[in-house]
């Protein structure tokens, strides 16, 4: 559409303008995961990933330009593009191609989702430290439900009107649990993602709501019986990935125990669709902002969970301090209460996380700043027990960035 306007517009051609950009972190953290001996290590992107992008625009004229944007994550500490947030891909972080006029914004290719935190077309607001931090700031990692980067999309931003803009986006084929990845299969058995959401930016005040949707087509597709311990451990496995719990703890948790499992969990671990409903906020002071966000997520068969934060940031000496605080809670049900939950042992079906950091960063220049971070998680009932960072760790580290 956008394609035939501009072909009867009379537009006048004009060069590209393209820019090379990037973010360097590098930083020093240590994290003590609960049962688990300390760590110290040099770390790549704890505050911000580090990158490095190539983006160009051309001016079509009349209001049109066609523009590009290609973003690679690196890690500084030894140089491998296998950033978790790049995948290892030339352009993993982020590659579109765009066409902006009066009727908005149209993009295609790899991006972040809507409620992703990251990249052009994310609008997450209201957590104070976004995706940074990793285990214990991030709203995204192990905590909150999201649907992070997504390959084969489409993304549409409207004109702003009062303040307000209008995002959806779609896409045709995300990677699944199979190892699977993109469109490459008919439509039926692909992954696919929808998103629609409302921002809003008003001088003082900014704030987001997101409706997301994953449907998950071939994910956890059982076509034999579950009769044996292996065969339910694996299963265990892959719930526990999809809820950020990773192997770890379901391996020492099933040990060489024999599953009880019959014929009758044939067929039922095709998972179903998972939503997401996310409204965020701030509203800035001038001596204090504050922000709240607030999170519900459920996906039939498997779990249902409510997650919120509140948080600041306040000008102090020269830099930015910040903090905030977190809860989760949410119920396993049905399939994934059946394979996880030990009920003849009172384990319950229930989980929580309560957690709490605070950061200061400090601009050495408009291109330099230090950072400093701290940061405790604490779970219980079905998460008390589970020796992964986002749920029963502390950690602290600071370190230094560089943007060009």
């Amino acid at each position: 559409m956008a394609a035939a306007v501009m072909a009867t517009s009379g537009i006048a051609f004009a060069a590209s303008n393209v820019t090379l950009y990037g973010t360097i972190d590098a930083g020093a953290v240590v994290q003590k995961v609960k049962d688990k001996t300390a760590t110290v290590k040099m770390r790549s992107g704890f505050d911000s990933g580090s990158r490095w992008g190539i983006k160009g625009i051309e001016d079509l004229g009349n209001g049109y330009a066609v523009g590009f944007q290609l973003e690679q994550g690196f890690e500084i500490d030894n140089g491998a593009d296998t950033a978790s947030n790049s995948k290892g891909e030339s352009f993993g972080r982020e590659a579109r191609l765009y066409v902006k006029g009066n009727f908005g914004e149209v993009g295609f290719g790899r991006f972040g989702t809507l409620a992703s935190g990251a990249g052009s077309y994310s609008i997450l607001q209201g957590w104070v430290f976004g995706t940074s931090y990793f285990d214990q700031g991030s709203w995204t990692t192990g905590f909150a439900k999201a649907n992070g980067r997504v390959d084969n999309a489409i993304a549409y931003v409207s004109p702003e009107f009062a303040g307000f803009t209008l995002h959806a986006m779609y896409s045709n084929g995300t990677s699944n649990t199979l190892g699977e990845e993109g469109d490459a299969n008919k439509w039926s058995k692909n992954n696919h993602y929808y998103g629609l959401g409302v921002k809003y930016a008003g001088g003082p005040a900014n704030a987001s709501l997101i409706f997301e949707a994953a449907d998950n087509k071939s994910n956890f597709d059982v076509t034999s019986p579950v009769t044996t311990a292996d065969d339910a451990l694996g299963l265990a496995n892959a719930f526990g990935n999809k809820l950020g719990l990773g192997k770890t703890y379901f391996k020492a948790a099933s040990g060489t125990t024999e599953a009880n499992f019959d014929d009758e969990f044939e067929g039922r671990f095709k998972a179903k669709t998972a939503y997401g409903i996310t409204a965020g906020g701030s509203y800035d002071f001038g001596v204090i902002q504050l922000m709240g966000i607030y999170q519900y997520a459920w996906q039939s068969d498997f779990y249902k969970q409510h997650a919120f934060g509140i948080g600041e940031k306040t000008p102090v000496a020269g830099g930015t301090f910040g903090f905030g605080t977190r809860m989760l809670l949410g119920k396993l049900e049905g399939t994934a209460k059946d394979i996880l939950v030990d009920t003849e042992s009172g384990q319950s079906d229930k989980y929580r996380v309560w957690n709490i950091g605070a950061n200061y960063k400090y601009p050495l220049s408009k291109r330099t700043s230090l950072w400093t971070f701290a940061g405790y998680s604490k779970g219980s009932k079905f998460y008390k027990d589970v020796d992964v960072g986002a749920m029963n760790a502390w950690s602290a580290g600071f370190g230094m960035i560089h943007t060009f």
